[in-house]
């Protein structure tokens, strides 16, 4: 498309692909130790980022300065420099917010994705905007695949273009990482989102688990939830999800543009910790999870944290 290349030779961060030359200063390592033969993931996530290519401009009164998807693929390469094994996973609403997204409909943003290695994500309401044909006509440009096990699209040109589940394997752990979307009635119009069927994120998560734990012997077990963080009202959310939930170690949420600084840790219907996270919205930081699998034992632990974009992160 000849407007995206215009717009590529006059993006300095864009040019020379999304990386160019990268210049990372003043950055410590985060704390690497292990307990004697625990296997190390590093899980590097993203949600809501709405579109947003750029920075916000440095008068911005809430976040001067911050984000940029030039900025997360200079921390991304970097991590992956230091880092064995990596996941880079995202909680959806990839799309609208920016004139981006009006101008070229998604497909920049799924470049960029592409260019940046992603691994997976599952699909946000406003990732609907366009609706299904919006979704289908760009996919080609995404070189990962979009995860929901609980939005049926038999019958619908979305047939067969998600997958509920997939499964990675990490110096010998087998993770198995599965989407959940949010009821889109009430929030999407319906000709968006045509004869999609809205199936109980419950009840398919806890199918989904029990089939990667017990039929395809998952180690760790990952959900890209696009639920919402927690509501004051009786409404399903990533932390009553947890609570309820079986075999799922970590839950990597968006919706409602919660920024967590590290995971919030709650006690599953086993009694076993589930970890929820979540990064905000814009693109303004970038999520890490460490986490810890001793194969012998079969004990986890997980660190997290989350990365402020700010022009340390800016390309030379």
């Amino acid at each position: 498309m000849e407007e995206l290349k215009i717009f590529n030779n006059r993006r300095e961060f864009l040019r020379n692909s999304i990386y160019g030359t990268i210049s990372i200063i003043g950055l410590s390592k985060v704390d690497t130790f292990a307990k004697p033969r625990a296997n190390k993931i590093t899980i590097l996530h993203t949600n809501d980022v709405h579109s947003h290519i750029e920075p916000f401009p440095d008068n911005d009164p809430k976040y001067p300065g911050l984000g940029g998807a030039a900025r997360r693929a200079a921390l991304i390469q970097k991590i992956r420099s230091e880092e064995k094994d990596v996941l880079l996973l995202d909680a959806g609403d990839i799309y609208q917010g920016t004139y981006y997204f009006n101008k070229y409909g998604g497909e920049l943003e799924l470049k960029i994705m592409s260019q940046m290695g992603y691994d997976a994500s599952t699909l946000g309401n406003h990732d609907f905007d366009n609706g299904l044909e919006g979704i289908v006509n760009k996919l080609e440009f995404a070189n990962f695949p979009f995860l929901c096990a609980n939005y049926d699209f038999r019958g619908t040109i979305m047939e067969g273009k998600t997958n509920p589940y997939k499964i990675f394997n990490k110096s010998d752990v087998k993770i198995g990482v599965f989407g959940l979307g949010i009821e889109l009635d009430g929030l999407v119009e319906k000709k968006n989102y045509g004869e999609t069927k809205y199936l109980d994120p419950m009840v398919k998560a806890a199918e989904t688990a029990i089939h990667l734990k017990k039929e395809k012997n998952c180690d760790v077990i990952i959900c890209l939830s696009h639920l919402g963080f927690k509501y004051n009202e009786r409404k399903i959310s990533d932390i009553e999800f947890a609570k309820q939930s079986r075999y799922i170690d970590l839950i990597i949420g968006g919706h409602t543009h919660t920024f967590l600084d590290k995971p919030v840790i709650t006690k599953n219907r086993d009694g076993k910790e589930t970890c929820v996270a979540q990064v905000g919205w814009a693109g303004i930081k970038l999520g890490r999870i460490d986490l810890y699998f001793d194969k012998n034992t079969g004990k986890k632990r997980i660190e997290g944290s989350a990365h402020s974009l700010t022009k340390i992160f800016d390309i030379a």
